[in-house]
């Protein structure tokens, strides 16, 4: 049985703009909603797919391109976006939505701490998250550790609740070896891509050094003091890469 699609959605779907945000392992759509309502107020129709696994969508195969194929009704009828924004395993299956995009609009692509290349930690990695959603701490728990907003804090105890071991354990083990800057090497003309990486200090997974250099269409900053969630620490660094003339509301 082909699994139900599910997504929130912000704003009126006759904005002048629309924006596609792709979540990261273990979180859900509705966690984009600090930046989704900072894209509302700049005129903009949101939609955040759940991804297979999440949001207790159920899935069997969980290669990135499977990820990516399942979001395909999100293209329908030549369906366009003016920004899509990917943070963290979103970052891998935005570049895998890129065949999808149509060739007559310009799209910005926003990845934001991306894990291009993990192949010697994966390992770690799919510790942790197993770990994540087997132990789910309380609201009061990750606000203590994160210093996050209670808003944001909840939203992601959510994601971890609504999510599993089988997905954690798919998502690697399905991606192995997994490697994925490669995706980032041939730009189609009509798309601009902006990676955002966070502090090494403060919890990167995307190293920099993975990002291929001397390519077209192609900007990477690095945030210092700003941790993997960068939508939750810094959403104004998000918009601020949005190069589009304010709409007339």
């Amino acid at each position: 049985m082909y699994p139900s699609i599910s997504a929130s959605q912000w704003g009126s779907p006759t904005a002048p703009r629309k924006a596609l945000l792709i979540h990261g392992l273990t979180a859900w759509s509705g966690s984009w909603e600090g930046l989704a309502q900072l894209l509302v107020s700049e005129g903009f129709f949101v939609v955040a797919p759940n991804l297979l696994g999440h949001a207790w969508r159920r899935g069997t195969d969980y290669r990135m391109s499977t990820l990516a194929e399942d979001l395909r009704p999100y293209f329908v009828k030549d369906t366009s976006y003016d920004v899509i924004v990917g943070h963290s395993l979103g970052g891998p299956v935005a570049l895998s939505l890129l065949q999808f995009l149509p060739k007559t609009k310009e799209t910005a692509v926003i990845l934001l701490d991306p894990p291009l290349e993990i192949e010697g930690t994966s390992e770690m990695h799919k510790n942790w998250f197993l770990n994540e959603v087997t132990n789910v701490r309380s609201t009061e728990e990750v606000a203590d550790d994160r210093g996050w907003s209670r808003r944001d804090c909840v939203l992601r105890v959510l994601g971890l609740s609504m999510c599993d071991r089988t997905t954690v354990e798919g998502i690697f083990s399905h991606n192995s070896p997994w490697s994925f800057s490669g995706l980032l090497r041939n730009i189609p003309p009509h798309v601009k891509i902006s990676v955002l990486v966070s502090d090494p200090e403060a919890g990167a997974v995307c190293d920099p050094e993975h990002i291929p250099s001397n390519v077209e269409r192609l900007s990477v900053r690095v945030l210092p003091g700003i941790g993997h969630c960068i939508h939750y620490e810094n959403p104004d660094a998000i918009v601020d890469l949005i190069q589009l003339p304010r709409a007339k509301l």
